[in-house]
């Protein structure tokens, strides 16, 4: 201290720390001269001396005007020693830097014009203290005094200048205060930090490009800035990476590190930086953002080739969302994308993550776009198609998520999941649990099973087999606990059967079942189960041209059955006679010798409309079909016509066989009764639950007797039809 007050006068101290500025500028001349002189003479203690006078007694003081004059004293001392500066900047710097923080602006604002002057002496020297300099700055830059901020502006550029003629630059000690930095929401900060970005990537020696993954979040965050300049900025920013990247000869190795990178970090955060840049950035809520994203993502894709395999699943994430964008032309680089990376093939043991991928479509087939859950679809297609061995692994984990799809209110959709499920079904155990929780799904969801039944069912028929379905869902229903479930899935099975196109073959092969072996088999495979239905069984013998049994089946009937339920369902069973599909049986009316069992199950069915419904038009039709039936005599059968024109049949007692070729009806009629059996105690069972209901909670209006849509013409008086005789219809 001794040495540094002998070689500075007290006057030249005293004006140091003056208010005014002139005279601390004079003194800073003064001091400037004195460093000089030492300088000459090698005495670099004294020098040392000086400068530490300065620090202490200046820039640290309690006195703004004395921190003023240190800064322009340091800076002066920094003048005078000129070439050796060098060696004392560890000294000199520091204290600067840390008049940036200082709560007067004045003494902010001298420390950027001494640091200024500072800089211009050593140049390339001060590169050491390169971050200290660059985290001042980038607060300075958002300065509250526009003074200050225009301050550190000028030394800004002095710095620019001087890092980019530098060799001594690291940009690897850099580049973490950079990645700290680019999450600052200041737009002057972020506009100094693509500044120097722009700046750093045009200097030929610093390869900016290797360091991408480490600011490249940030720059996306600049996208949907509120400033247009800094979306301007960071775009022209990401648009020259862009170019660079697809003309870098090491643009495979650079992307093979930048995704290597993401996928290290994801083992400590949810998604990793890979989500944070091609997810969440691609469903950001600014539309320019998702824009560059996905476009990024589409060049990666395109130039990366097979060393992307390892990072689909990360990808796939950030695209699907985006088929489905409500802008175009997002939705257009996306699906190119996306065809992009269908169109590669690759196997696990390069990496390709199978399981990775099924967890993305997955989450997406829960997508509330219907475009994105298509697309999810055909992934999961496309991977049972090249690895099916690696999907089937994963199968408990999806498959209840394709169930569910089965309910999606696009067409599209279903169908899509259907060629799925049958693709998956081709294993029999596959194709059984199939089944069995597809049957389950419309046991829980009786509007799935009223709305997009037939269509799941008859699809199911196409891409699998008709017959296999068929057997299946008969096994399955044959053991079904819950009886009202049974009963109305199999009329729902039955009609498909009896009504879709896609169903004709296995119509044809049922027509067979008297007289083919195989039609046999299949009749027996659903007869166990269709007899959970009165009306289901009555169609497949039809169907079978068994219509002896038929007519026994009809007479097993009781009083119970024949309720409102069975009477709607007869009506469409009359109905259907009419359809094409039974054109052969209205045919074998022509030969009523031939088919005397036939007639008289018809007859039946006509009998069973009681008197009431005369009118109705399902005994219309059937009483009008039977009226063309041809008079015809025959052994001990005979039909005639009274003189009303009304059939009468007379039936001879000559058809009592309990077996045709190896069927045993009288067996399978016992089955039928006895499942019958098990839905009239099931039904009287509900009515008693419900009787008991309605007592107890004091309900005055009597129970109905059945359930189900009124039937107008069970209640309609007799017509005047009724009153004909008893052997006119």
């Amino acid at each position: 201290m001794a040495d540094a007050l002998s070689a500075i006068p007290a006057a030249v101290l005293r004006n140091l720390s003056d208010k005014l500025y002139e005279k601390r500028k004079n003194a800073a001349l003064e001091v400037e001269g004195i460093v000089k002189q030492l300088t000459v003479a090698g005495d670099h203690d004294k020098i040392t001396a000086v400068i530490n006078l300065l620090v202490h007694e200046f820039t640290y003081s309690s006195q703004a005007n004395h921190r003023k004059g240190g800064l322009i004293g340091l800076a002066a001392a920094t003048v005078g020693l000129s070439s050796e500066a060098a060696q004392h900047l560890e000294q000199i710097v520091p204290p600067v830097i840390n008049s940036f923080s200082d709560q007067d602006s004045r003494v902010r604002y001298y420390a950027c014009e001494a640091l200024y002057n500072i800089a211009k002496v050593v140049r390339g020297d001060f590169i050491v203290f390169f971050n200290q300099i660059f985290d001042a700055l980038c607060k300075l830059s958002a300065d509250s005094d526009p003074n200050v901020q225009r301050a550190a502006h000028l030394l800004d550029r002095l710095v620019k200048d001087i890092v980019t003629e530098s060799d001594q630059f690291s940009i690897e000690e850099f580049i973490p205060l950079l990645r700290e930095r680019m999450n600052v929401l200041n737009p002057y900060v972020r506009q100094f930090l693509v500044g120097w970005i722009t700046v750093l990537d045009s200097v030929p020696d610093i390869d900016m490009l290797g360091f991408l993954p480490d600011f490249l979040d940030g720059l996306f965050n600049m996208l949907s800035d509120s400033s247009h300049e800094i979306r301007q900025q960071a775009d022209s920013a990401l648009s020259e990476f862009l170019q660079e990247i697809k003309n870098s000869p090491q643009i495979l190795s650079f992307i093979y590190k930048f995704l290597t990178l993401a996928v290290l970090l994801m083992k400590s955060v949810d998604y990793g930086r890979m989500a944070e840049i091609l997810v969440l950035r691609a469903s950001s809520p600014d539309e320019f953002t998702r824009w560059t994203a996905i476009t990024w993502i589409n060049e990666f894709v395109k130039l990366g080739g097979d060393q992307l395999v390892p990072y689909y699943a990360d990808i796939l994430g950030a695209i699907l969302p985006c088929i489905a964008d409500k802008e175009e032309r997002i939705r257009v680089v996306a699906r190119e994308t996306n065809e992009e990376l269908l169109a590669i093939k690759a196997h696990p043991a390069e990496g390709f993550d199978v399981g990775a991928i099924l967890s993305i479509v997955k989450r997406q087939l829960s997508s509330e776009y219907e475009a994105t859950r298509i697309e999810s679809l055909h992934w999961i297609s496309t991977l049972l198609n090249r690895h099916r061995k690696e999907v089937l692994s994963f199968l408990n984990d999806i498959f209840d998520t394709l169930l569910k799809a089965l309910s999606d209110p696009s067409d599209q959709v279903v169908l899509l999941v259907l060629e799925v499920h049958a693709c998956i079904a081709e294993d029999q155990h596959n194709f059984h649990q199939l089944i069995v929780f597809l049957v389950h799904k419309f046991h829980i969801d009786k509007v799935l099973l009223e709305k997009r039944g037939a269509l799941i069912i008859r699809r199911l028929c196409v891409l699998i087999d008709a017959e296999r379905v068929y057997r299946e869902l008969s096994t399955i229903l044959e053991g079904e606990a819950d009886l009202d479930f049974a009963s109305t899935m199999v009329q729902a099975l039955n009609l498909i059967l009896l009504t879709s196109t896609e169903l004709s073959d296995l119509r044809d092969l049922l027509k067979q079942s008297l007289v083919d072996a195989a039609g046999e088999d299949l009749f027996l495979s659903l007869y166990a189960s269709w007899s959970h239905s009165s009306m289901a069984i009555l169609s497949l013998c039809l169907l079978a041209q068994a219509y002896q049994h038929t007519s026994s089946v009809i007479q097993s009937l009781t009083e119970e059955d024949i309720n409102v339920r069975f009477l709607i369902q007869l009506d469409k069973l009359i109905n259907l006679l009419e359809t094409p599909i039974f054109a052969y049986l209205r045919l074998q009316l022509l030969e009523p010798g031939r088919y005397i069992w036939l007639l008289k199950a018809l007859y039946g069915l006509l009998m069973l409309l009681p008197q009431a419904c005369l009118q109705s038009a399902a005994f219309k039709i059937l009483r009008t079909r039977l009226k063309t039936v041809p008079s015809y005599s025959f052994g001990n059968e005979q039909v005639n016509r009274t003189s009303s024109g009304n059939p009468s049949v007379h039936f001879s007692d000559d058809g009592n066989k309990n077996v045709h070729n190896g069927i045993n009806f009288a067996f399978w009629l016992q089955r039928f009764q006895q499942i019958q059996q098990k839905h009239r105690v099931h039904f009287r069972s509900q009515e008693r639950s419900h009787n008991i209901s309605t007592h107890s909670s004091k309900v005055k209006e009597k129970p109905r007797e059945f359930r189900g849509p009124p039937v107008p013409e069970l209640t309609r008086a007799p017509s005047r039809l009724s009153r004909k005789g008893p052997g006119q219809l």
